[in-house]
């Protein structure tokens, strides 16, 4: 018997329209004989949507149309079955069956944890972080914490909110830096909202930029010359593997949005970037990429497979780690690829991580069979905790 698999993309996020890309290579990649596909498609409202033209990417070219067209639906658990459910319910909204989640969503509201939350109180197995390590690798002023606690290198940082004083305070920070800086919003991918300041001058209306995207900017040396290199990592806590090593081309002094998705095939997503795999680095930097990739996966609680992102500090030979992606741009396929484990074979690896979880998460006690209260009385409430 099949396993029925609800892929899960799009989403309340900038990154929306990537999402729909990646959903796509995994939806062609999953082997057809194993697994009946079922998508659930997050419209930009927010409300979810299953109809067999979402696995056509030819459906999302008139969006609107589509929520017209579309009736709503619903992931739900029915005793101890996972089924999506029609809102409306009429004789030819019969509810679909699902065995496993598979989020392919980028960014805010379903790689940050949201989802997992979701799906973490439903039961049902799903592939990829679990909510706190989506948790982690969304938010980079968490990651870069954590990494700076583990000894693991990044570039100098601090990070500003939305709330504070932009003030000569902000400035002395960016002075200690030392300019040029980089500029994220917190919680995004993509290089959405990142802004280049060479001089003081700029660094306040550039933060206000970046707060149109998130109430959180991590301030960053921006490392000039530098080679930006890619690493996967597959796994969970108890095992994970890396994929082949690849350095990213580039057009400006930051990997952007429109190297990453407006390439020679804009269909392909992170795949049809320009790159050069294997990278060309020396045996022991190789070696060091590996080593540091393996260890980010595991300092952040990552599972599934997660991409981690290098930038290489050309004058000193320094690598440091960018940032983690929990749901990588084409779930970083080709990296794998170039090592022999082709996109059907690593969609499989995920899965079976995924249940591999749940038989784990199975043998765990999460509750006691008795029940205090059955001998409580309405008097007995004061002071219970104080």
């Amino acid at each position: 018997m099949k396993i029925r698999v609800a892929v899960i993309f799009g989403g309340r996020s900038v990154e929306h329209e990537i999402s729909i890309l990646s959903a796509q290579q995994v939806m062609l990649a999953l082997d057809p004989s194993k697994y009946e596909i079922v998508p659930l498609y997050i419209a930009k409202s927010g409300l979810m949507y299953s109809d067999r033209s979402l696995c056509e990417l030819n459906t999302f070219k008139d969006m609107e149309k589509l929520d017209h067209d579309l009736d709503p639906v619903q992931l739900i658990r029915n005793g101890s079955q996972y089924e999506i459910r029609f809102i409306r319910r009429t004789w030819k909204h019969k509810a679909i069956p699902v065995d496993l989640a598979f989020p392919v969503i980028h960014g805010t509201n379903g790689e940050d944890g949201t989802l997992q939350g979701y799906l973490e109180l439903l039961g049902i197995p799903y592939c990829g972080c679990r909510v706190l390590g989506a948790a982690i690798g969304q938010d980079k002023t968490i990651m870069k914490q954590i990494l700076d606690r583990q000894n693991i290198p990044t570039p100098p940082w601090f990070y500003v909110t939305a709330y504070e004083l932009l003030d000569d305070n902000i400035l002395k920070k960016c002075n200690e830096l030392g300019y040029p800086l980089i500029l994220k919003p917190a919680c995004l991918g993509s290089s959405v909202g990142i802004q280049i300041v060479k001089e003081e001058k700029n660094m306040l209306s550039a933060l206000r930029q970046v707060f149109q995207y998130d109430e959180k900017a991590v301030v960053e040396k921006l490392i000039e010359p530098m080679r930006e290199v890619n690493c996967s990592v597959l796994g969970d806590l108890s095992r994970a593997e890396s994929s082949e090593i690849e350095e990213v081309m580039k057009s400006s002094e930051i990997l952007s949005y429109q190297d990453k998705y407006e390439g020679e095939s804009k269909s392909k997503g992170m795949a049809s970037a320009a790159r050069k795999m294997p990278a060309d680095l020396p045996k022991d930097m190789y070696e060091e990429v590996k080593r540091l990739a393996l260890k980010t996966f595991h300092a952040l609680h990552a599972s599934g497979v997660c991409r981690i992102d290098f930038l290489i500090d050309d004058v000193n030979d320094q690598v440091y780690v960018n940032e983690i992606n929990t749901i990588p741009g084409s779930l970083s396929f080709y990296l794998w690829e170039a090592i022999g484990i082709g996109f059907r074979e690593l969609l499989d690896k995920i899965i079976q991580l995924a249940f591999d979880h749940m038989r784990r998460s199975e043998q765990r006690i999460y509750s006691y069979d008795t029940n205090l209260l059955a001998n409580y009385h309405e008097g007995g409430l004061k002071g219970i905790k104080k």
